[in-house]
């Protein structure tokens, strides 16, 4: 860890740079979704506070929106709007975010769980369960189901979309020093400025939106089951689409982890420890989520901020969590990013939900999972067969009925779960974590 001495005007600007640096990826999730650009804000920056409590304040990580629920937030948004689609006339829908947020506490407080097994058992005996066989091919599908919503999002005007992809394209491969670690957001803001002056943005909501305001609303809150009630069966069905997610999403923070650990030249798997900082990733997804917020994430964007500025005081990270809360309490900026123009995001999501599945294939060859095994080959073939054939199919989901209660599994789901039973039954299981690093390192969801 750098021992530079860093005064209060320079470390306020290197944290308006980590916010520079997360802020592109972390809006888009809640712009995609639905959810609140502003309560995204409040928890990333609150969530990164949270982590560095939990991890004795030494992790230079910022946590950011996590691209992986997003297949998730869509699934639960379906089946809420199927429910309402069922209702007799004047009664009153059901909101599809409360049930979303209850699933991603339950995917959040697997990490909780997983950590006390790595802090009980340790990582190597742990992650047998979770070998990138099982969870390179559920990545793979994570991006793939998502593939449409892109595609549908550019056809409202292919010239912005491409344009979009263009700029974060060219901005990754030729790009320098910050800039090539920015390209989500130079390629939101390139191709939105160029949609506005084309006429093609309504900044109505802009000018009526209030500068000052509260980050989330109470309806979009697990608190609003207090009022509302609970449908078991829907909640039941949100939380088992939710909690398979969490499989993807801990590989890519022990590979941020790593990731940061290398950077900043400090073991932090072993001190702090991966249980530390799983917990502290946990239970800043279950913040968020509880008040309406998106599930969070390390992010690598801001590993990147580490390596070209080579200051790794926390403090800097902290400054800038505090910065994102201020921005979350201005309506005004808010709205003026839910003005960004549909194809704007489906040219940045064409890029991000091809990349994922990129990244799945990735994590299969960097961990050098062997295809000759017949277990291994069977291992995956299930996996993509039953994800991307359910979610497909003309039911979209497997549907059965437990304590009375139905429970809706979505193909992702089913798959999370043939695929962590067959690893664990079937002979042959070779893997063993913490000996590839650049394996180790393979899960990165972000450009």
């Amino acid at each position: 860890m750098t021992n530079q001495k860093i005064g209060g005007g320079k470390m306020l600007l290197l944290g308006f740079q980590h916010v520079f640096a997360m802020f592109g990826a972390t809006v888009l999730v809640p712009t995609l979704t639905g959810l609140s650009i502003s309560a995204t804000l409040l928890f990333a920056g609150l969530g990164t506070l949270l982590f560095h409590l939990l991890t004795k304040r030494r992790i230079p990580a910022f946590l950011g929106s996590s691209f992986a629920f997003l297949g998730g937030y869509f699934a639960v948004a379906d089946l809420i709007a199927d429910y309402n689609a069922g209702l007799a006339e004047g009664a009153a829908a059901l909101n599809w975010i409360p049930y979303a947020a209850a699933g991603v506490i339950c995917a959040g407080l697997v990490y909780v769980v997983v950590s006390q097994l790595f802090r009980v058992f340790g990582a190597s005996k742990v992650m047998r369960f979770f070998p990138p066989v099982v969870t390179g091919p559920i990545i793979i599908c994570i991006g793939i189901t998502l593939a449409n919503s892109a595609v549908n999002n550019c056809a409202t005007n292919w010239w912005i979309a491409l344009l979009a992809v263009a700029i974060v394209v060219c901005l990754n491969i030729w790009g320098k020093g910050m800039l090539k670690i920015i390209p989500i957001l130079m390629g939101v803001v390139g191709s939105y400025v160029v949609a506005a002056l084309c006429g093609q943005v309504d900044f109505t909501k802009v000018r009526e939106a209030a500068w000052i305001g509260l980050p989330f609303q109470l309806s979009d809150t697990v608190f609003s089951f207090a009022a509302t009630g609970v449908n078991g069966s829907l909640m039941a069905s949100a939380i088992a689409m939710m909690m398979p997610i969490a499989l993807a999403t801990m590989m890519e923070h022990i590979g941020d982890m790593c990731a940061i650990s290398s950077t900043v030249e400090q073991k932090f798997i072993e001190e702090p420890g991966l249980h530390r900082s799983l917990l502290g990733d946990g239970l800043a997804t279950c913040l968020a989520a509880a008040f309406g917020a998106p599930a969070n994430t390390t992010y690598g964007e801001n590993t990147g901020v580490l390596a070209l500025t080579k200051v790794y005081d926390p403090k800097v990270v902290r400054l800038a969590a505090i910065i994102a809360v201020i921005f979350s309490f201005s309506p005004k900026f808010a709205a003026l990013v839910a003005c960004m123009p549909a194809a704007t995001i489906g040219g940045v999501s064409l890029i991000l939900y091809g990349m994922i599945s990129a990244v799945g294939v990735r994590n299969v060859v960097e961990n050098q999972v062997d295809f000759t095994k017949s277990r291994n080959v069977i291992i995956a073939a299930l996996i993509m067969s039953l994800a991307l054939g359910i979610n497909f199919s003309t039911v979209g989901s497997i549907a059965f009925v437990l304590g009375g209660v139905e429970i809706k599994l979505s193909g992702l789901a089913v798959a999370s779960l043939v695929g962590v039973l067959l690893n664990a039954v079937l002979p042959g299981n070779d893997y063993h974590f913490g000996k590839n690093e650049q394996g180790d390192k393979s899960v990165n969801f972000k450009v």
